[in-house]
């Protein structure tokens, strides 16, 4: 699982881009208990949650023609400049191209050669969010793609990820994540192929998070009384822990989970 670490590869910060800023912060307030503080005049509308006066993630309007409501997963990188041209080599989009905000870090937005989209951050000021892998933070980082022998590739070539497969089952099979030089206790996110019946219905590759909780049933409880919907209901993973899915009230598609054995930050 995360910790606070933030080694090159892992993700370190997560924002959500939504059509309606007060709207999301009302739901994620009421789903997860979450505050919100505006980053000031300078901000453009971007701000940050946060829990017990610790950065959970951000929150901005988005700004992309044509962008849906999502959350974007970003990982860290010691040289975003470096990372941009290691997507485009191995088939990826710069979708915005690396600068610096502010002397917090520097950032870069980019898209996979399947579609899914994700960014990088690299530490300033700021190093990352400054709570993972505790009730209402981060814990977990998941690709769904059209293409998962391509991922495997792609973000090998780019962050140096280890990979390692596991059989989920008649034609199914999820590949865990870690960071270059990491062992199984520092995996932070896992991918798989879409099943054909998501693709028809109209799902596409994307990143979301896992936010760990201590009752995944009160929270999509809460959830659903604030507007959000459930994609995949409360269920136990055996080892892994209790699992759902759910989109908020604006569509963006996000996961809550009481792991089994929850990691210290």
């Amino acid at each position: 699982m995360l910790s606070t670490d933030f080694v090159p590869g892992a993700p370190n910060w997560l924002d959500l881009g939504a059509p309606d800023t007060d709207a999301a912060v009302s739901f994620y307030s009421a789903t997860f208990g979450w505050q919100f503080q505006s980053a000031g005049p300078q901000g453009g509308g971007y701000g940050f949650f946060v829990q017990d006066d610790k950065t959970v993630a951000g929150l901005g309007p988005l700004t992309e023609a044509g962008a849906s409501p999502a959350w974007t997963l970003y990982f860290h990188t010691p040289d975003a400049d470096a990372t941009a041209k290691a997507v485009e080599q191995a088939g990826g989009t710069v979708r915005v191209a690396p600068d610096d905000v502010f002397s917090f870090g520097r950032m870069g937005q980019f898209t996979d050669p399947a579609g899914a989209d994700f960014a990088v951050w690299q530490p300033g000021d700021t190093k990352g969010v400054d709570l993972v892998s505790k009730p209402n933070s981060l814990t977990w980082a998941e690709l769904y793609t059209t293409d998962a022998a391509g991922a495997k590739d792609f973000y090998r070539a780019v962050f140096s990820w280890q990979t390692a497969d596991m059989d989920m089952g008649p034609d199914m099979t999820y590949t865990v994540l870690t960071p270059a030089g990491g062992t199984e206790e520092n995996s932070h996110g896992g991918l798989m192929q879409l099943p054909q019946e998501n693709l028809d219905r109209g799902s596409r590759p994307e990143w979301h998070p896992y936010f760990e909780v201590a009752d995944p049933d009160a929270t999509l409880a809460r959830a659903t009384e604030a507007g959000g919907t459930v994609i995949i209901p409360a269920a136990d993973a055996e080892g892994i822990g209790r699992l759902a899915m759910l989109l908020d009230p604006s569509g963006a598609p996000f996961a809550i989970i009481k792991s089994a054995t929850p990691e210290s930050s």
